[in-house]
């Protein structure tokens, strides 16, 4: 099962920075069991906007040329606030620095003026064929995929 916790990009400066937003409805899954009588978006998840938005953006930024981008450090979370069914939590995710590796942002989250969760992310991307160029194949796919998934998330107006 894949869970993705980004509904649009609202704003995307390539090299720069990302806003997206997550709408929280009653019928997400996971509400079934965190709570049943508090029904409130995991920690967990709330950090994984943070990090999906920030792959989007440096997926932007790097023109979809890596076919896997990883959670590699996630540093200074904190958690502050909620996010309950029917509330949107827009994530901004801002671009720190960049290496040949790695790729460090400083996100947050927030539902209307309050912080709900913030951190500093560190991001590892690669190509499969790197590791394994027997897979070389499968990165086509893969950055076709994650290309789609960009395109239908953000409609620039």
């Amino acid at each position: 099962m894949r869970f993705t916790l980004i509904d649009r990009i609202c704003d995307i400066q390539t090299g720069v920075s990302i806003t997206a937003v997550k709408a929280v409805s009653l019928a997400e899954e996971y509400l079934e069991d965190h709570f049943p009588r508090f029904p409130v978006m995991p920690g967990v998840l709330m950090l994984e906007s943070m990090y999906q938005a920030s792959a989007l953006l440096l997926h932007r930024t790097e023109g979809f040329c890596h076919s896997t981008i990883l959670l590699k450090e996630a540093y200074n979370v904190k958690y502050a606030g909620f996010v309950q069914p029917g509330q949107t939590l827009v994530v901004h995710s801002k671009l720190l620095s960049l290496d040949d590796r790695n790729a460090t942002f400083q996100a947050k989250g927030k539902v209307g003026r309050q912080t709900a969760v913030s951190g500093k992310l560190v991001l590892e991307r690669f190509n499969v064929a790197d590791r394994d160029p027997d897979r070389k194949a499968w990165d086509g796919y893969a950055r076709q995929q994650i290309r789609r998934w960009f395109d239908g998330l953000h409609q620039p107006t």
